[in-house]
């Protein structure tokens, strides 16, 4: 059974059956590149982005090509749980230089989102874009400061964990 069978197969909601199908799939040469064809239209964005999250937080690394393929289908997005798993991806897949403005765009449509957990994770894609494009870092810190006023309590929760970052205080407390 190929990986888009199986991943059209799985029921949408057991968690041992797509760890199972991840571990039958994971090793195979194709599976990075079917799963970046799977977030295309259609039935298979939340399976094929739940494996690909799961690959990279098994510490697996993408390629330039391989980035800038998920980055160009972000539009392409249909499904609330497909964004948040890209969304929650964005921390391990660095952002090129031709693909920011694709991810801005993403990521200011994610922040307008009517689910909260899609908007905490907009936020932290915001981080991560200003991370690495210190141009994104005045935008991105007047986003957080709204966020803290206006925003419900799980989103400011996400965003004050990210403020307490390391990270965050040596880019932005300059």
């Amino acid at each position: 059974m190929t990986l888009e069978q199986a991943i059209a197969n799985w029921d949408g909601k057991s968690a041992s059956d797509i760890k199972e199908i991840y571990q039958r799939h994971c090793g195979t040469d194709s599976f990075t590149a079917s799963l970046i064809k799977s977030l295309a239209p259609g039935d298979l964005q939340i399976g094929a982005s739940w494996l690909l999250k799961h690959y990279l937080e098994n510490n697996n690394t993408l390629d330039s090509d391989q980035l800038s393929a998920i980055y160009q289908s972000l539009s392409a997005l249909g499904h609330w749980q497909a964004r948040l798993h890209i969304l929650q991806c964005i921390p391990m897949m660095p952002i090129g230089k031709p693909e920011t403005k694709t991810v801005e765009g993403f990521l200011r449509s994610c922040l307008a989102d009517s689910n909260k957990f899609i908007r905490a994770w907009a936020y932290n894609g915001f981080f991560e874009l200003a991370m690495q494009y210190p141009e994104y870092r005045p935008e991105t810190r007047q986003f957080f400061d709204m966020a803290l006023r206006d925003e419900a309590p799980s989103v400011k929760a996400r965003i004050r964990n990210i403020m307490q970052s390391s990270a965050y205080q040596k880019a932005f407390e300059d």
